[in-house]
This record gives structure tokens, C-alpha cells and sequence, in this order.
């Protein structure tokens, strides 16, 4: 097991003539956590981890489950205090792939539509006329009811053809078996149910809404979180903390007409191209379970690498503390670095000018260098600009706020 890094005091390192300065091992206040910066300079930054630093590390997951541990273990280390529940049902999902105003499928067998005002579902017929649609299509009509149109052509020529009007918004399903969404990007399948919903009441706008089982939700997530190739027991740790992040999230939703967005501003959700045997294996595994807190699914936030040190959240069970998990062969994010040039800064935070100094206020102070930044001034020929860790990572394209710079003339 590897120690966790000690606050040390303070440590000025300068190499002799190469006119570069490593940052301190040291808290946050300490005063040279401060570089000055020449007209041209090449700075290096050096880091730990990959994200935010909350919750489940998910290299940490591999990590420990290479020790040994068991999915239930890995949750009780970086969910503290919460405990095993279950949950199910169903979750609504924007799919932003499919920017256009419609709702374009492809014909399958078992294809119905159903009229969300009225209720009623109707299995759309296989040829119409001595002819078999290739496309079925949902979009306002000038009532504002929702037309059902069918054309022959999938790639893209030949008229639409009116099927039917419905009463109300309208969504397209074959069972629980996969439809092929057409989006301007390419074709894309999902399970459960396509809607196509206005953004807002009297909107001519529609936005696609895939509602379908949790569960099946979480086959089209775990392996873009996590590689489903990795050990069972890190996997299934996933499996839970993206069912408990997605139950938390259906408690409040993100709009009006859908609960969760297919982006990692909530969790990465591919539908079914995504699923792979070894993620689909861990959600049957830990079919319906979560973590809760207070009796409600607790908010499992989770990042690619903690590079240590897990960061305090917004929960008291995301708690700050020493990873030793995360530290192993196949973690590339644990130590890293890279460099850019002053310009790059200055770039990035115009209002500086010419930049002349960066000196980091505060830290966290949980591990090496005095942890992740909590604020940084840099200072230059403009002025000077003050920004919070994450703006910095953010502003930089940085793996990590858990920094600390080299500086040299180019």
C-alpha cells in the first residue's frame, strides 16, 4: 500500500542555472507557492489525477479491486457512511445527438407509435399500397398535434407521405427491442421508448427523449465510464454508483419534459452501440442496487483518477481522504504533466496582459505540493486575475486543479 503524501514544510528547490523552479511541497499560504514568470517562458505543470476528485475513483476502483477488494468493499471506501438499497424503474434521457426537429426511424418489425394524449398505440403497418416504409417520421403539424409520416427512401431522397395525425406528442418503441434513431450525425439505436417532445409549452421545437428501464439505461452507460474489460469487481462498483448517480438525479430533473442528458455533464450514455458483454454482465450482477443516504440514493459522483487524494464534496460521504488505490501500473492519470508556453496562459486570461507571475493563494491542503488549488492570481503588464482552481484546469484543458509549475525561459 502506498503512504499517503505528508504536509510537508515549505521547500524552495531551484536548479542552478537552468533558471527553473519546482513548486513547494508545501501548504497553501506558504509564500513561495509563487513564480515568477519571464517575457517568454516555458512552463510545466505538473499533476494528480483526472477530474473533479470526488467520490469513487474510478482507476482507484481498478486499483483496489486488483487488491482484492469486492465491488461492495470499493463502495464502502469511497462512499463512507452510505449504505446498500434498491431501486428501479424507468428514466427519461435527451439525446442530444439528434439537434434536428423531428423524429426520424428506421422501419423494424413490431414498430408502433403511441398517442401520449390519448394513450392509444398502434403497430405500424409493414407496406401501405403495395409499398413498405423505410422511415417513419414524428413532427408538428400546423394544429399543433403530431403528424406520423412514412416514406420509402432511407438514404435521405423521396417526399413524406402522411400516415395519420395524433392528438398529442407522439413516441415510436418495437417492445423493449432496439430502434435505429436517425440524427444528423449518423444512425444511433436505443432501447425503450423515442419521444419527440417540445422544450417548452407551445414550442415548435422537439427535442428526442429516450424513456426506457433503468437498468437497460445503465448497459448504454457503465462502459463509457469504465472499460467493461476491466476486473468484475470495479465494474460492478461502477454499475452501482451510476445507478444510485442516476436515481439521485430523477429526483430532480433537468427539464420539464426528461430527466437526465446523455453527456458527462450528467453520465455519458451511447444506447445500444455502447454495450459491451463484460459491463452487461456487472449491471445483471447488481441488478437494482444502490447506495443510499438519509433512505434516498445517495449522490455518487465519480471521476476518472483521484491521483491520491479524493476531494471533498457536496455530501458529508464525500469526504476528502488518502487513495491508495489509485496509484498503480495502468493509471496513467496519477502522476502527470505537461507544458505550455506563457502565451497559452495568456490566452486563456487575456486581462493579464503580458504575464509577469503566477502564485497560488490557496490549496486544499490534502497531499503533495498542499493539495488541489482552490485559487490562483496570475499577474501581468494588464493587470492581474484572480480564478478559481477548477477555472484554471478548465481554462488550461488540464487533467487535474491538484497542480504545482515549473518555470523557465524559452
Amino acid at each position: 500500500m502506498r503512504p499517503a503524501t505528508p504536509r510537508l514544510r515549505a521547500v524552495l528547490l531551484t536548479a542552478a542555472g537552468a533558471g527553473l523552479v519546482w513548486g513547494p511541497a508545501a501548504p497553501a499560504a506558504a509564500a513561495s507557492d509563487t513564480w515568477k514568470v519571464p517575457s517568454e517562458a516555458s512552463i510545466t505543470v505538473r499533476g494528480h489525477g483526472f477530474g473533479h476528485g470526488h467520490g469513487m475513483s474510478q482507476h482507484g476502483a481498478e486499483g483496489a479491486a486488483r487488491r482484492g477488494l469486492s465491488a461492495a468493499q470499493i463502495l464502502d471506501f469511497y462512499y463512507p457512511g452510505t449504505t446498500a438499497g434498491k431501486r428501479g424503474g424507468r428514466v427519461s434521457v435527451l439525446i442530444s445527438a439528434d439537434t434536428t426537429d423531428d423524429l426520424v426511424v428506421r422501419s423494424r418489425d413490431g414498430l408502433r407509435v403511441r398517442d401520449l394524449a390519448s394513450g392509444d398505440t398502434t403497430r405500424l403497418p409493414k407496406k401501405i399500397g403495395g409499398r413498405t416504409p423505410a422511415l417513419w417520421r414524428l413532427r408538428q403539424n400546423h394544429r399543433d398535434r403530431t403528424r406520423v409520416s412514412w416514406r420509402t427512401s432511407a438514404g435521405g431522397q423521396g417526399s413524406w407521405t402522411k400516415w395519420r395525425d395524433l392528438k398529442g406528442n407522439g413516441e415510436l418503441s418495437a417492445g423493449n427491442a432496439p430502434v435505429t434513431l436517425v440524427t444528423p450525425s449518423g444512425d444511433r439505436a436505443y432501447r425503450g421508448r423515442l419521444r419527440a417532445l417540445p422544450p417548452s409549452a407551445g414550442s415548435k421545437a422537439r427535442d428526442t427523449v429516450n424513456k426506457l428501464r433503468l437498468d437497460d439505461y445503465l448497459r448504454g452507460v457503465v462502459p463509457l465510464e469504465i472499460p467493461a474489460s476491466w476486473s468484475p469487481a470495479a465494474v460492478r462498483a461502477q454499475a452501482v454508483a451510476a445507478r444510485s448517480y442516476a436515481v439521485f438525479e430523477r429526483r430532480t430533473p433537468r427539464a420539464a419534459h426528461y430527466q437526465l442528458c446523455d453527456t458527462s455533464s450528467c453520465q455519458v450514455y451511447g444506447g445500444v452501440r455502447a454495450e459491451q458483454p463484460g459491463s452487461d454482465a456487472a449491471v445483471r450482477a447488481t441488478a437494482k442496487q444502490v447506495r443510499l443516504a438519509d433512505g434516498q440514493a445517495a449522490f455518487t459522483q465519480f471521476s476518472s483518477s483521484s491521483g491520491g487524494w479524493t476531494a471533498a464534496g457536496s455530501r458529508p460521504y464525500l469526504r476528502a481522504k488518502a487513495d491508495p488505490y489509485d496509484d498503480w501500473a495502468g493509471n496513467a492519470h496519477h502522476d502527470w504533466s505537461v507544458t505550455l508556453t506563457d502565451a497559452r496562459l495568456e490566452s486563456a486570461f487575456p486581462a493579464v496582459g503580458d504575464l509577469r507571475s503566477i502564485k497560488v493563494l490557496d490549496r486544499d491542503g490534502n497531499g503533495q505540493w498542499g493539495g488541489r488549488v482552490l485559487s490562483v492570481r496570475l499577474a501581468g503588464t494588464r493587470g492581474t486575475v484572480t480564478v478559481s482552481g477548477d477555472a484554471l484546469r478548465f481554462g488550461l484543458g488540464l487533467k487535474s486543479p491538484w497542480v504545482t509549475f515549473r518555470v523557465r525561459s524559452r
